[in-house]
């Protein structure tokens, strides 16, 4: 059985154009491209497919998955890998759960917070070697200097004004608001101001903005973190960035 690039797209909850880049860096090669150019897939790509997006999920940069994949050619040894992978996952967002019910009593009860129970299971590192290979290892140590050099509350800060925005976001796009309208420019500077602060004060070009905006779309875990506010927000969010480029960068 084979199945066309689209089809693996969707049952992927990943787009095309991300499949084609795997292609063109080696990490996911088609069966075979049909007329027209349409990449096909069989069972063995579907399987390779499946440890990438495992791999993905657990924060491994491409680089090193196409590592990982290829140094491991026993693949039934490879999925117990990932299956220990993913449990040890599961484990770590058991404890972010437990965490956070537990700060919510204490909240509600008007008992002190205790840093290892608020912050238990959360670890900025986890992404670093993906952040490392999008952006270079200057980059990520430097984000890690600032974030470290923050206080806690400064931190909850940090995060509470991305969550407000994602919220204000959403809410403009059940208003049916386009993406160029006034009201969504205004909220999508204030996205451009909290990006600078994460960027340490570095202002983002109308490239990197738009580039940013478009991520937010390929790649299912930022859109996860949008479209949990309403289906549909994170290409909402994108379409906003790209617009805000173009008009004010």
């Amino acid at each position: 059985m084979e199945w066309s690039i689209r089809e693996i797209a969707r049952s992927a909850g990943t787009t095309s154009r991300t499949l084609r880049h795997y292609d063109a860096i080696g990490l996911l090669r088609p069966s075979r491209v049909g007329h027209g150019g349409t990449r096909y897939y069989d069972e063995r790509a579907l399987l390779r497919l499946q440890r990438i997006l495992l791999l993905r999920e657990l924060g491994l940069g491409l680089a090193a998955i196409s590592e990982a994949i290829d140094g491991q050619r026993d693949e039934t040894a490879a999925l117990r890998t990932h299956l220990e992978l993913l449990e040890q996952e599961r484990e770590r967002l058991g404890r972010q759960i437990e965490s956070v019910r537990t700060t919510l009593a204490k909240l509600e009860g008007g008992e002190p917070l205790m840093p290892d129970e608020v912050l238990d299971g959360f670890d900025h590192t986890r992404h670093k070697d993906e952040v490392i290979e999008r952006w270079g290892r200057d980059a990520y140590e430097k984000g890690d200097r600032w974030w470290r050099s923050l206080s806690e509350d400064d931190r909850k800060e940090f995060m509470r004004r991305q969550t407000d925005i994602a919220a204000d976001f959403a809410r403009a796009h059940r208003a049916g608001l386009a993406p160029d309208a006034d009201e969504v420019r205004a909220i999508t500077r204030r996205h451009y101001e909290w990006v600078a602060v994460g960027w340490q004060g570095r202002r983002p070009t109308a490239e990197s903005f738009a580039g940013l905006g478009r991520m937010y779309t390929d790649d299912p875990r930022f859109a996860a973190t949008y479209d949990r506010h309403g289906e549909g927000t994170a290409a909402f969010v994108r379409d906003a960035m790209i617009a805000y480029a173009e008009r004010e960068l």
